[in-house]
């Protein structure tokens, strides 16, 4: 079985409300530890499950927030294939600015066309939050999942899954479209203090099983095992149905 902590809940909207409540307290603690929360994001129906009650929650002090994406695609800022425009359509616009603008890290624009000069700049910004002596240490990485058990842009069998000094770097043949991207490398995503995969729906089931119930198929999603770090699954009950064992969330 998974060393992975999975909390199923009987709905999306359940789902929203228990995501919101720990990503509140981990806000809190990191802000009341070190001043800031550092978190990055995926694209995907993330989002949308991450805006429903975070974005009218006065507990979080947002101000204090640093946004990153754990992937992007090299597009322009408001391209539709952009998890930045999703985030901002979702989280972003609804928060109205309690976020500052500098606090939200995207890909430069002006390089966007260039996956290789896209990852470059992409890492200074890291070095720019975190410093240049050692591997950033993320507060909360958002994760989401895909259908080939892909996370980030981390795809199976793809040669990245190795990539072991850059902290971020580009990928010019995404199986999935479009094909240039940047992304988070496992040096950087498992140096984080915690991770959560959130994913729901039917279509979900066989793959969280897959996850949670073989390990040996070492999955990208199944080799985010941060050295000192904690990894959750936040799930509702359609994605869940299959596993053989399950554990409600409470705060």
């Amino acid at each position: 079985m998974s060393p992975h902590t999975v909390f199923v809940f009987p709905s999306t909207d359940a789902l929203s409300e228990g995501l919101n409540d720990y990503v509140q307290k981990l806000s809190q603690q990191a802000i009341a530890s070190h001043g800031k929360f550092t978190v990055a994001v995926s694209g995907g129906s993330l989002p949308k499950l991450l805006s429903k009650n975070l974005a009218g929650n006065s507990a979080i002090d947002f101000s204090k927030w640093h946004i990153f994406f754990a992937d992007e695609r090299c597009v322009p800022l408001d391209h539709a294939d952009s998890n930045y425009l999703e985030v901002k359509h979702q989280l972003l616009d609804k928060l109205n600015g309690k976020i500052p603008d500098a606090n939200v890290h995207t890909i430069n624009a002006s390089v966007a066309s260039d996956a290789e000069k896209c990852a470059r700049d992409y890492e200074q910004q890291l070095k720019d939050v975190f410093g240049s002596s050692a591997t950033p240490e993320f507060d909360l990485l958002l994760l989401g999942m895909g259908p080939d058990g892909h996370t980030c842009s981390l795809f199976p069998g793809h040669p990245l899954l190795d990539e072991n000094k850059r902290w971020v770097a580009p990928i010019f043949d995404s199986p999935k479209p479009p094909k240039e991207r940047i992304t988070l490398t496992f040096p950087v995503v498992n140096n984080a203090k915690e991770v959560a995969f959130v994913t729901a729906g039917d279509g979900k089931k066989d793959m969280v099983q897959m996850i949670q119930e073989q390990p040996e198929l070492q999955l990208p999603c199944q080799r985010v095992q941060p050295k000192s770090g904690k990894v959750y699954w936040f799930i509702d009950e359609p994605a869940g149905q299959k596993l053989s064992k399950t554990q409600k969330y409470k705060l």
